[in-house]
């Protein structure tokens, strides 16, 4: 059987994003696991604000397009969720409906395993974002979405110079759900 092939994304844009740290140990981690990964910057995929009028007048952008047959190639995502006034960032779920709206073959949510992190320098350490995230993705476009989560309080310090944790718990906890998302991966591809 081939390597799975998994996306990585953060919910930021920002060169400094701690949500982007987050990301970037996960690829690390996936890459030592024998993925194929595919590192990807919303920054890359300008946007502009979903507006119906907008999508009837000039169709859907052609980076709602792209993003979709990203998605579509991937057995696995991982999602890293900032916490934007406990929600998700605009940027993430504007990049969510846009590829929603694609019409062509192809699923960009179903059949494949989605897992969730964020990384936050408050206590909650981005859990109410997380929350709506998983319902965005369940309810709202039906992908499957692994029961466990990694959320890290206190992200400004919570990595070292290397970009690993420091924190042997939540270190633990990422490493069990990375191997759950390579599990649940390969799983969804023997079917």
């Amino acid at each position: 059987m081939r390597n799975p092939k998994i996306l990585v994304c953060s919910g930021s844009s920002r060169s400094a994003s701690l949500n982007g740290k987050l990301v970037a140990l996960v690829a690390k981690k996936l890459a030592i696991l024998d993925a194929e990964v595919t590192h990807l910057s919303l920054k890359e995929y300008p946007l502009p604000v979903y507006d119906g009028d907008l999508e009837e007048s000039d169709g859907v952008p052609e980076n709602a397009i792209k993003l979709k047959r990203l998605f579509h190639g991937q057995d696995g995502i991982f999602l890293s969720c900032p916490e934007y006034n406990a929600g998700i960032t605009p940027l993430l779920k504007n990049t969510l409906d846009w590829i929603s709206r694609v019409k062509e073959p192809g699923e960009a949510y179903k059949n494949k395993v989605f897992a969730l992190g964020a990384a936050s320098p408050g206590g909650f350490g981005g859990m109410r974002g997380l929350i709506g995230m998983r319902t965005i993705l369940e309810v709202g476009l039906g992908a499957m979405v692994l029961p466990q989560m990694v959320s890290i309080p206190r992200a400004s310090g919570a990595f070292d110079e290397k970009g690993d944790l420091t924190d042997d718990r939540i270190s633990g906890q990422l490493d069990r759900l990375v191997d759950a998302l390579l599990r649940a991966t390969r799983i969804e591809m023997s079917h």
